[in-house]
């Protein structure tokens, strides 16, 4: 087996490389999955064959235990929860990368590094990278969970020299990596350890809750950077080639999403906004919003010719997306043009509101991005957000003093008439006030989403 391993870690890496390719559409995502399970099947096959293996009882037990929690996970999880569990995961990743670092520190003639204490200088590199890494992500995920969750207050933690803080600490973790390269000393090995740990803590909590698919994205890379050092450790060139895809898709997701928040990766870590509490309406003077019901709304989406939707993170909280699909249907059948807009960061997480959309069988030709979709609100009827906020709000386009300001968004004022889906006149998940509440063409539907969807199908029936 050790002679045909290099070519079944090749084929491996091959599924790996073509699940991701399946996974960037709809359409292909499930083959995409089946691709990463068979990649993922044969590589552990492959290594259980490895002649360095010796006893398989706790790799069983291993196996059983993990296998079962995240089998009844999978089952329980629920569609808004997918963030706050991805980033859980992203923590036993990088948790995963510390106790293997370690294991190769204390018994390093296990890996073919050395022995205890005089081991190779490239494989202590490797080792305090890979352990470093592993430990930042670790925390910062645990972090991001809480955040996510609302178990943390989404709202950025800030105080005096922060920045400076975490410079100092980045720096004395880079000491620290060059002191055990040279030293080979276990206070060195876990000083990095623990330093990385309290970074990670330091560098997610200021970051507020309008940058979390960000951090999400950026979590991802970690964990699979973390993995490629480890990899290396080991000797493992399957485990290398899978954490630099991981590492590298989860670096170019990042970019993408700060490009669909016109923030660079700096402003995100360094100037991080928003948090999981509404906030106060916005003062718009003696302006009032214009109030609408369920049967209001079923009137005007069927007397339009087209409507768009615009769906969002209150659309996943109160799980109405097939109640948004059955309103859809019918319209189509009173022979109105029905599309969905998507911004990059609606949800918590990319792709949250492609998922809840696929779930409830929205034609996949029926879902448009901001940047197939925006021109074509202009020449639109209705438009109904539901449980949008920040990423409709006009201020990103003509309030320079808005924390948003040069964000794309949706340009949903444009339609004739915009519905507009929501539990109060509060803010966002931004934190940011959003004037189209109160413009002139807005009716706003203050309601449980699914509970207003819902109604709307029966006032159109």
């Amino acid at each position: 087996m050790t002679v045909l391993a290099p070519l079944a870690y090749l084929v491996a890496a091959v599924c790996f490389i073509m699940a991701l390719r399946g996974l960037s559409h709809p359409e292909t995502a499930r083959q995409g999955l089946t691709y990463g399970m068979s990649g993922m099947a044969l590589a552990i096959v492959t290594t259980l064959m490895l002649p360095i293996v010796s006893s398989y009882g706790l790799i069983i037990l291993g196996v059983a235990i993990g296998g079962g929690i995240g089998a009844t996970i999978a089952k329980k999880i629920e569609m808004t929860s997918l963030p706050q569990l991805v980033a859980a995961f992203h923590s036993l990743v990088g948790l995963a990368a510390v106790c293997v670092a370690a294991a190769a520190f204390y018994n390093p003639s296990a890996y073919g590094i050395g022995t205890f204490g005089d081991i190779k200088f490239a494989s202590l590199i490797e080792m305090s990278l890979g352990a470093a890494i592993g430990a930042v992500t670790f925390t910062g995920s645990i972090i991001a969970w809480g955040k996510l969750q609302g178990t943390i207050s989404g709202k950025p933690v800030v105080f005096t020299g922060q920045h400076k803080l975490n410079a100092a600490l980045g720096a004395l973790l880079f000491l620290f990596i060059i002191l055990l390269c040279v030293t080979g000393s276990s206070f060195y090995f876990w000083a990095i350890i623990l330093l990385a740990f309290a970074l990670g803590v330091l560098m997610i909590i200021p970051i507020g809750g309008a940058d979390m698919p960000v951090i999400v994205s950026m979590l991802n890379s970690y964990s699979g950077w973390a993995a490629a050092g480890i990899g290396f450790t080991l000797h493992n060139n399957l485990l290398i080639v899978t954490g630099a895809l991981v590492g590298a898709s989860g670096a170019i997701l990042s970019y993408i999403m700060c490009k669909g928040m016109n923030r660079s990766f700096f402003n995100v870590i360094l100037g991080g906004f928003g948090g999981e509490t509404a906030g106060p309406a916005a003062d718009m003077g003696d302006r009032s919003a214009k109030l609408g019901a369920a049967e209001d709304a079923a009137y005007l989406m069927k007397n339009a010719s087209k409507v768009i939707i615009v769906p969002g993170y209150g659309m996943a909280v109160a799980q109405a997306q097939h109640a948004l699909r059955e309103m859809a249907d019918i319209l189509k059948r009173e022979g109105v043009d029905v599309k969905y807009a998507i911004h990059p960061v609606a949800g918590r997480m990319p792709g949250h509101m492609n998922v809840l959309l696929a779930e409830a069988n929205v034609p996949y030709d029926e879902v448009f991005e901001l940047e197939d979709i925006n021109r074509d609100f202009a020449q639109t009827d209705v438009v109904y957000v539901i449980g949008a906020n920040d990423i409709t709000n006009p201020a990103a386009k003509n309030d320079p003093s808005s924390p948003i300001f040069g964000m794309p968004v949706l340009d949903v004022e444009n339609a004739q008439t915009v519905l507009f889906v929501k539990r109060s006149l509060g803010s966002g998940y931004a934190g940011i006030d959003n004037p189209l509440f109160y413009a002139d063409n807005t009716m706003m539907l203050l309601d449980d989403a699914k509970k207003m969807t819902e109604d709307i199908v029966k006032a159109l029936e």
